[in-house]
C-alpha cells in the first residue's frame, strides 16, 4: 500500500541538520567572525586619532620646530667664518697690548709716583691712591670688555654692536692724541680698526644673523 506525501515537518526530520548546526545560526557568515569589540576598524585606529594614515600628520601630533626634534636639543651653531675669527681676535690682541703697556708703565713704580707727585704737586701718598683706583677700575672695565669678546665670540649680535662702539671711541681718542702715541699705542689703534672692520664684512653679518636667527628658534 502506497502511502502519500509525507510531511515536511516529520517526513526526512532524521536527516535534518543537528540543532545549533543549521546554516544561519551560530555559523552564518560574519556572525561570530566578524572582528572582536575593540578590533574594528576605526576604533582606536582610525587615521587621525594620534596614528595618522601613512604620509598624513595626525590629529593630535606636534608641529616639530626646525633643526631639531620636538622637545631635542637645539641645532648646533655654524662654524664661524675667518673674518669673525680675526675680528675677535684683533680686539683681544688689543686688550693683551694694553695690559702689557700698563705692566711696563708701573714696572718702576716708586719712579712713577714720584714723578706723577712733582707733575701735579701731589703727595706720594694721594698719587699713590690715585694710582690704586685707576689700577682697580682698569681691571674691572678690562674684564668687562673681555665678557662682551666672549659673547660676541658665541654669536650674540648686541656684543658686536658694543664692540663697534667701544672701539670707534678708542680709535676716536687714539686720532686726537696721535702725537703722544708710542709704538705700542700705534699697533693698539691698527688692531681696533682692523677688528671694526673685519666684524663688519660681509661674511661676519652673515654669521651674526644666522646664529641670532637659530637662537631665536628656541
Amino acid at each position: 500500500m502506497t502511502s502519500g506525501p509525507q510531511d515536511p515537518q516529520q517526513g526526512g526530520s532524521g536527516q535534518q541538520p543537528p540543532y545549533g548546526q543549521q546554516p544561519g545560526y551560530g555559523q552564518q557568515p560574519g556572525y561570530g567572525q566578524q572582528p572582536g569589540y575593540g578590533q574594528q576598524p576605526g576604533y582606536g585606529q582610525q587615521p587621525g586619532y594620534g596614528q595618522g594614515a601613512p604620509g598624513q600628520p595626525g590629529q593630535y601630533d606636534y608641529p616639530v620646530a626646525p633643526g631639531a626634534p620636538y622637545g631635542g636639543e637645539p641645532s648646533a651653531p655654524t662654524e664661524r667664518p675667518t673674518t669673525v675669527k680675526a675680528g675677535i681676535g684683533a680686539f683681544l690682541a688689543n686688550t693683551v697690548i694694553g695690559l702689557i703697556s700698563s705692566i711696563l708703565t708701573f714696572a718702576d713704580l716708586d719712579a712713577y709716583i714720584d714723578d706723577a707727585a712733582l707733575d701735579q704737586s701731589l703727595s706720594r701718598d694721594e698719587v699713590s691712591t690715585v694710582i690704586t683706583i685707576g689700577a682697580v677700575i682698569g681691571l674691572v672695565i678690562t674684564a668687562a670688555f673681555l665678557l662682551v669678546l666672549w659673547f660676541a665670540w658665541k654669536g650674540h649680535n648686541w656684543a658686536r654692536i658694543v664692540l663697534f662702539v667701544l672701539g670707534g671711541l678708542n680709535v676716536l681718542f687714539s686720532l686726537l692724541g696721535a702725537s703722544a702715541l708710542g709704538f705700542l699705542g700705534l699697533l693698539q689703534l691698527l688692531l681696533v680698526i682692523a677688528g671694526i672692520v673685519l666684524l663688519a664684512l660681509k661674511p661676519s653679518n652673515e654669521w651674526f644673523k644666522a646664529e641670532t636667527q637659530r637662537r631665536n628658534r628656541f
